[in-house]
């Protein structure tokens, strides 16, 4: 499918009025992607875990405007007004509106919260660009009845790519791919799909603790350090690694051989990071906790043997990987060991799920 396959048709008869409510969790990738080309266009395919415990729950009210002159919406997190999210929310409209031309007719309260602490330093922008997108497609299937499951998905993943590209690796479960590549069918770099090839049931099933070392804002925004690759002098071997990674990930998955996939996966995380610290201007996200964390992951899975392995996001808090059938012992290890370089202790136990759902109103 193309974006221009996300074109609507006619609608038939526009509600008066109405509410709808999703929940959308975040995601935590395998195989990062890092620059990006417009508009929100991967500059490199990635694969991730879609998580379950850490969501945003989003419900949309709308009823018809009649002034019919712009984009019409408040917007409140946590029972509270956000003026200052709305103009993020505005250019997302803007990107979609050809994709959804009804959205100046209505006006809209859009109601969010997470499901993790405000400001865990945890990306919301993931989970609630994908649960926004999920409560409009949903209004969407209200003046279209024609469309089937398979086109609400897509649309809405592509959808949400436009409000925060990992965000359409939020909308299903439990391994979603994003981004062009000739050896993964139906791969796109418009929206994302659901992993085609077979998975070992461990990685099903799998565990993600997400070590809370830092809370605070980012000195770099990850759109910032997107663009900085961008001349990067290592950006094109980079982006061909995350291509070749994918394809060394297909046996892997299927095995369940978990020592590949700690060597595949920590590489990539730390390959991430090297990314940042050689552009110019130059940055460091990682923090000293950040890397007391990894050698003691490190010394840890050498003493016992348990599978237990690291990946990180654009930032300093840490995701401990691990198979179910460890979760006793692992999490023994963070709350005696790793919690006392977390942030006032904190740590979320996560683990993969099933992507996002619909919410009765």
């Amino acid at each position: 499918m193309t974006e221009n396959d996300f074109l609507p048709g006619n609608y038939q008869n526009l509600p008066v009025k109405g509410k709808v409510a999703w929940k959308a969790p975040s995601n935590i990738a395998l195989v990062k992607y890092w620059g990006k080309r417009p508009v929100q266009m991967p500059a490199n395919p990635s694969i991730s875990f879609t998580l379950d415990t850490c969501a945003t729950t989003t419900s949309v009210a709308f009823e018809k405007n009649n002034s019919n002159t712009g984009f019409s919406f408040d917007l409140f997190f946590e029972g509270k007004p956000k003026d200052d999210f709305k103009p993020k929310i505005q250019t997302f409209l803007e990107r979609i509106e050809k994709y959804l031309p009804f959205l100046k007719e209505y006006y809209f309260t859009i109601e969010t919260s997470n499901s993790f602490p405000h400001s865990s330093g945890i990306a919301s922008s993931a989970s609630g660009m994908a649960a926004l997108s999920l409560c409009l497609m949903d209004i969407e299937k209200q003046l279209d009845h024609a469309l089937d499951e398979a086109s609400f998905y897509a649309k809405a993943s592509h959808l949400a790519r436009l409000g925060s590209g990992s965000a359409c690796r939020s909308i299903k479960g439990s391994l979603v791919q994003w981004g062009g590549h000739n050896n993964i069918p139906n791969s796109s770099d418009v929206y994302g799909i659901e992993y085609p090839f077979e998975v070992n049931p461990v990685f099903r099933t799998y565990c993600d603790t997400i070590l809370l070392v830092h809370k605070g804002q980012k000195q770099v925004s990850s759109t910032v350090g997107h663009q900085l690759m961008h001349g990067h002098p290592y950006a094109e071997n980079r982006f061909q690694q995350a291509f070749d990674n994918l394809d060394k990930l297909k046996p892997i998955l299927a095995s369940g051989d978990l020592e590949e996939f700690i060597k595949l996966v920590e590489s990539e995380a730390l390959t991430l990071h090297a990314m940042m610290m050689t552009s110019m201007p130059y940055f460091i996200l990682m923090k000293p906790d950040t890397l007391e964390i990894i050698n003691k992951i490190w010394e840890y899975r050498e003493t016992t043997k348990i599978p237990v392995c690291f990946t990180l996001d654009a930032g300093a808090n840490v995701h401990l990987l691990y198979p179910e059938a460890e979760k006793e012992k692992v999490r023994d290890f963070i709350k005696n060991t790793l919690a006392k370089h977390c942030e006032n202790g904190q740590y979320i136990h996560d683990q993969v799920g099933q992507g996002a759902i619909k919410i009765n109103t």
